[in-house]
């Protein structure tokens, strides 16, 4: 732990030039887990510095080697997978069944679909005029993480930067730095050369923007709230980086009265309430076809009721606390609007679960009658909140779907598959999800609209990280 009071820059753990620290506190229990330290542009400035210095080296390192690295890493990870979950288990209160089986898991899926990006990309081509094109690492990158999915979206930058030659400065939550305390151990062990991967904590209007301005950087990767990579983007206009984002969302999710209700409302309820509600593609709206609304109804409070809150210590399907008392007060504040607003509270509500009265715990919670001009329904809650909107007909559920500023990901129920292809088509999100098909590590990952823009994972994944230049006259 004594490692969260420094950062890892140039290869090497040292002390920060700030003084500024946080307290680390268990979401479950309320009690310091650690202190990390809160860098500030200087910090920034002798991370990006020995980047910089790497970079002319490590670009030009083969594929090979840069395979080989990311093979290492596999072997690596696996060996400290489970300190992994329990650091997530710890910091956020990721149950620890699901901190092994999602949380953790990410980090070798990920990696994975990397490895095989990486086989199959063509780094250099002949064109049909004759000219070559040639694919190589956009630079120095910035990467800022959420407290969310700590791993999954460390994994999900950090990667496809060394596998593509780029050197990189990791911005993790300040939330969750013990981690990506552990990764930077990982990528350390396996023998990245000093200065290629670079870690400094801080805060997002401290360290995200000076790394979000520093001229030395080619490339942001955000990942968070739609307000703070507005941010980002604002802080990159001047020096025209690339700036890929993966922002909120408000996902639908469309049940048609053909599918098979009890399974297909057990399990939405179920998405929605996984990691808390704290997910950015979680299926918060379940819009329901008026011929089997009130069934769906029924289904859906039974679901929550019958969803477990529970230490996050123990094995098991339940879910754990909000990450920290400020998103508890937040999503409190939300439930109390849509009670405001008229919506019928169907299951959970105010305050927490008896027997969780330590520990930022929420009651499983479900609002039937909502109509999508409602709070509720329009702005990202990000706890365990399910909204139930009802629609007459296909028209009218792809219309309500698509009223939303979000477009990460869309679900969709039905036993129909020429209707499924119908409306998938229609949807305007970055993945739609049928009949409970997930995702798959490989895929891209990202949204329309306000949800975003680039896309991460696998192939597309590299792609972000890469330039492109044309040779002529070599003919």
């Amino acid at each position: 732990m004594e490692k969260l009071q420094k950062f890892y820059i140039n290869g090497e753990w040292v002390d920060p030039l700030s003084d500024a620290t946080m307290a680390v506190l268990n979401p479950a229990t309320e009690r310091q887990i650690g202190i990390v330290a809160l860098g500030n542009a200087a910090d920034v400035d002798r991370a990006v510095s020995a980047a910089n210095a790497a970079f002319e080296g490590f670009s030009q390192t083969s594929r090979e080697k840069r395979l080989a690295l990311l093979k290492k890493v596999k072997t690596i990870t696996e060996a400290r997978f489970e300190d992994l979950a329990q650091a997530m288990r710890m910091e956020m209160g990721a149950p620890i069944t699901m901190a092994r089986e999602a949380q953790a898991d990410a980090a070798i899926g990920h990696l994975d679909g990397f490895i095989t990006a990486l086989e199959e990309l063509v780094e250099r081509r002949t064109l049909g005029n004759g000219d070559v094109m040639v694919r190589e690492a956009i630079g120095v990158c910035g990467l800022i993480t959420p407290w969310n999915w700590p791993i999954n979206q460390i994994t999900l930058k950090v990667l496809p930067a060394l596998a593509t030659g780029c050197c990189c400065v990791l911005k993790p939550s300040e939330h969750t730095p013990i981690s990506a305390m552990i990764y930077a151990e990982i990528l350390h062990a396996t023998g990245y050369p000093p200065g290629v991967f670079n870690l400094v904590n801080g805060e997002g209007p401290v360290v995200g923007a000076a790394l979000s301005r520093h001229p030395d950087i080619q490339m942001m990767s955000f990942t968070g709230s739609t307000r703070a990579g507005t941010a980002v983007t604002h802080d990159s206009a001047d020096t025209v980086k690339r700036v890929t984002l993966e922002l909120g969302g408000k996902s639908p999710n469309l049940i048609f009265a053909d599918c098979d209700l009890e399974e297909r409302v057990r399990v939405s309820v179920a998405e929605c309430m996984f990691n808390s509600g704290q997910s950015c593609d979680a299926p918060t709206r379940l819009i329901v076809e008026r011929s089997c609304y009130d069934e769906v109804l029924k289904i859906a409070r039974q679901a929550a009721t019958d969803t477990t809150v529970g230490n996050p210590e123990i094995e098991g399907e339940h879910i754990g606390p909000l990450f920290d008392k400020i998103q508890f007060d937040r999503v409190q504040a939300m439930i109390k609007v849509g009670i405001d607003e008229g919506a019928t509270l169907l299951a959970g509500g105010p305050g927490k679960p008896d027997g969780h009265e330590t520990g930022w715990f929420v009651k499983p919670t479900i609002f039937g009658d909502v109509t999508n001009d409602m709070r509720i329904a329009r702005e990202e809650i990000f706890g365990p909140v399910l909204v139930i909107i009802p629609f007459e007909d296909e028209a009218d559920a792809i219309s309500i779907a698509n009223d939303t500023p979000y477009g990460l990901a869309a679900y969709l129920q039905t036993g129909d598959s020429n209707r499924a292809e119908r409306v998938a088509s229609k949807l305007r999100a970055g993945a739609v999800h049928i009949n409970g098909g997930g995702f798959e590590y490989g895929s891209p990952f990202g949204g329309y609209k306000q949800s975003g823009n680039g896309r991460e994972g696998g192939m597309m994944g590299l792609e972000d990280y890469l330039e492109t230049k044309t040779l002529h006259g070599l003919g």
